[in-house]
């Protein structure tokens, strides 16, 4: 089991800055060498950059000489910032040998390859680029990026993804690897249906002002403030917020039968939602969400970032983490806990230190983990790797997806009789012929899957699931808390069967504390966390995220959580909270509410009309004398005393590709603003870089499917197999793993335990 704390060099931007962060919530040393010019007070700062040690230096070639000094005894090297401006490349190039057993990330807005490799991109960029804007905002007005930076945080996070990889190949290979991460794919991988409802259904989602597109989910307003929530899931969710209406003479004519119907209400959905907004707006939110949550409805309050530090399941839970000094300020956690590496409870604000404090000690190299039981050799990082995957819908198969991107065999349990909604729901199927085996939702996140079909209403269906742990590295699951137990395999009896074994559960708020029993999904959990409220203004009440942007951000932090127990080559228990992952993502707002305002950067970001019907040109926060030295040089009078509102004007008439090009040749970040189709059809960086490669399903035929985000040198993972069809693999895999005989398998069937 490895112990000693990772080494880790932070030499990043605000693009990289979440990776560095979920290194120091891992327990690494990190150390960042940053110029002396760089603030270390204030929100963002301690947000960023709390635990971990400051290598203050004059100049670059000073932080080019500390990093050539520490890179031999570092485990991870991290990077970010525009591909032209990356130092470590040309250090890495002079001497390769120094660099030989680091895990070496860099983080870029579009990558090291492809035509638009040198191009700049903030966050309001970044978001254009890969899709998420668009789906943001009102109809006929600009897109809005998602609150608190989310492209960029995204980045980050497929960083320190990328280099958990990298360390977990090393024990195999013994070589470290360099990983790149494009910002830009970051967040196409994080759109839910926004590309993919064009590549099965050719309908390109837009923005809906906050109403789901493929679940019947919204934000609400109520008395005193708002509420998330709806009525899709298992039927008991409508039937159970019919039956409160009825008893409060609430529910107009949707108590008439016509409407059990799923497909009548989908259709009938504006209708529906007119009366359950009747319903919800003379009640105030809070004691609404309580007796939804007493009813197990998945409805929650719109709360404020304040608010959120008095949430009881967060309090409850030790979530916030304290940063040590007379304010006793708070800030964000991690979106896990894990017994192996415990989230910290009180950081330290950045402490100076010198270079020759710095690991002074050699890098002691660890012992590779015993677990690894070879199926198939991809030469992926996570050759040999082996995952029950016990989840459904959206992040689990995400986190499941990932691991399987990068070599692990993942056996998806499933059943005929518990299928998983997005083989089947209305919303998710994208194409209306698709069958179970056929939808685009499913056939895009469960790729390089085989499919067990297990009975668990029978007996022998969870006795073969327990006959499956000891043969298995990692069990990931998004039941309710104690569903597991009821099986007899929580994480007590798993570590019986199986001593190694890494549990990763996925509940929405978590597996104890007093909201455990909540029923959510992604609009309540990001309610919970404090993103909806951000989508507010004066002028308009908020909207909240109209994908499941809470479900990939929980995800990928399941995977960093895996990946680092598989690296510790140790076993134990991810409880992962989706609202803990999610209340991570609120960058410094938190902190912000505890200090001094903070002088506003005159550097603001927009998105501005561009011509053509709905065309939009997202231009990056840059200095203001930088941007009306770009304004002189496209012929554009100044007018304004803001040099973005000359731009605004401008743009107007002007093609949003070709200006977006010039701009970005005079140093100002830009890009036109993708919907769904275009990253699939138009983009050319993306096209460049083969993001959406061509899968062969048995019923779907060709289909391109979202590519991989961290790419390794060493260990590059792959696209191999199409999404299964249910129970494909059962016989095979209940052969292979158990070594069930074809006389054994025919009584199994006909019982129905393999149905």
């Amino acid at each position: 089991m490895t112990t000693t704390p990772l080494r880790v060099l932070d030499l990043t931007d605000p693009l990289g800055h979440q990776g560095a962060r979920l290194f120091v919530g891992l327990g690494a040393d990190v150390v960042r060498i940053a110029l002396e010019s760089e603030p270390t007070t204030g929100a963002e700062a301690l947000h960023w950059h709390a635990g971990k040690g400051l290598l203050s230096v004059p100049d670059l070639d000073q932080l080019d000489a500390a990093v050539e000094a520490l890179v031999e005894r570092a485990d991870v090297v991290l990077e970010s910032g525009p591909s032209a401006g990356l130092r470590t490349l040309g250090l890495r190039e002079a001497r390769p040998e120094a660099w030989a057993h680091a895990a070496h990330v860099v983080m870029t807005p579009f990558g090291l390859t492809g035509p638009r490799r040198d191009w700049l991109g903030d966050d309001t960029v970044l978001t254009a680029a890969g899709g998420m804007a668009w789906l943001g905002g009102d109809p006929g007005h600009a897109p809005e990026p998602p609150p608190r930076e989310q492209g960029v945080q995204l980045a980050g996070t497929h960083g320190a993804i990328g280099a958990l990889l990298a360390l977990n190949a090393r024990h195999r290979t013994g070589a470290g690897q360099l990983v790149e991460v494009s910002a830009q794919e970051a967040v196409a991988a994080t759109l839910e249906t926004g590309a993919i409802a064009w590549i099965h259904g050719h309908t390109v989602p837009g923005r809906s002002s906050g109403v789901y597109a493929h679940v019947a989910h919204r934000v609400f307003r109520a008395a005193d403030g708002y509420l998330a929530g709806g009525y899709s899931g298992s039927p008991r969710m409508w039937d159970d917020l019919l039956a409160w209406m009825v008893e409060e003479g609430e529910a107009g004519d949707l108590a008439d039968e016509r409407w059990q119907d799923v497909d009548v209400r989908w259709a009938g959905r504006p209708h529906v939602d007119e009366v359950v907004s009747r319903f919800v707006a003379h009640r105030p939110a809070g004691p609404f969400a309580d007796e939804a949550r007493r009813r197990g409805l998945p409805w929650a309050e719109v709360a404020s970032g304040a608010a959120l530090l008095e949430n009881p399941q967060l309090l409850a839970r030790q979530f916030f983490v304290g940063i040590e000094g007379p304010e006793g300020l708070r800030d964000v956690g991690l979106g896990w806990e894990s017994a192996a590496a415990p989230r910290p409870v009180t950081i330290a604000p950045p402490q100076p230190v010198e270079l020759s404090q710095v690991w002074p000690e050699p890098r002691s190299h660890d012992r590779p983990p015993t677990r690894r039981r070879p199926r198939v050799e991809r030469g992926a990082a996570l050759d040999g790797v082996r995952v029950l995957d016990l989840t459904w819908v959206l992040a689990g198969p995400y986190v499941t997806r990932t691991l399987a991107d990068h070599g692990a065999e993942i056996v998806k349990v499933e059943s005929f009789h518990r299928k998983d909604p997005t083989r089947f729901a209305p919303g998710m199927r994208l194409r209306p012929e698709a069958g179970i085996d056929d939808g685009g939702y499913f056939v895009n996140f469960n790729r390089n899957k085989r499919s067990l079909a297990l009975n668990l209403r029978t007996d022998e269906g969870q006795d073969l699931l327990r006959r499956l742990v000891p043969h298995v590295d990692v069990v990931v699951e998004n039941f309710s808390p104690g569903v597991l137990s009821k099986w007899g395999l929580d994480y007590p009896r798993l570590r019986e069967l199986n001593p190694g074994v890494v549990l990763v559960s996925m509940a929405g708020t978590g597996q104890d504390g007093p909201w455990r029993d909540a029923v959510t999904f992604a609009d309540t959990l990001a309610a919970m966390s404090g993103l909806t409220a951000e989508t507010g203004r004066a002028d308009r009440a908020p909207q909240g995220l109209t994908f499941g942007l809470g479900d990939m951000v929980a995800a990928n932090s399941a995977v960093v959580a895996t990946l680092d127990l598989l690296g510790r080559g140790a076993g134990g228990h991810v409880d992962l909270s989706q609202l803990e992952a999610m209340a991570s993502h609120l960058g410094s707002a938190l902190l912000q509410g505890q200090l001094p305002p903070e002088p506003p950067s005159r550097a603001v970001a927009r998105i501005v009309r561009a011509a053509g019907d709905d065309r939009w040109l997202a231009v990056g926060a840059v200095a203001p004398d930088v941007l009306r030295a770009a304004l002189g040089e496209l012929g554009v009078a100044a007018h304004a005393a803001e040099p973005l509102d000359d731009l605004e004007r401008h743009a107007e008439g002007a093609d949003a590709e070709t200006l977006a090009e010039r701009l970005q040749a005079l140093g100002v970040p830009a890009h036109p603003v993708r919907d769904g189709r275009a990253l699939v059809e138009h983009d050319a960086q993306l096209a460049a870089r083969g993001f959406y490669p061509v899968l062969e399903h048995p019923l779907a035929g060709p289909v391109p499917v979202e590519g991989i985000v961290p790419r390794l040198s060493g260990t590059p993972g792959g696209l191999w197999e199409a999404a299964p069809l249910l129970g494909q693999h059962t016989d095979v895999l209940l052969t292979e793993l158990l070594g069930l005989t074809p006389d054994e398998l025919a009584d199994l069937h006909e019982q129905g335990a393999l149905s």
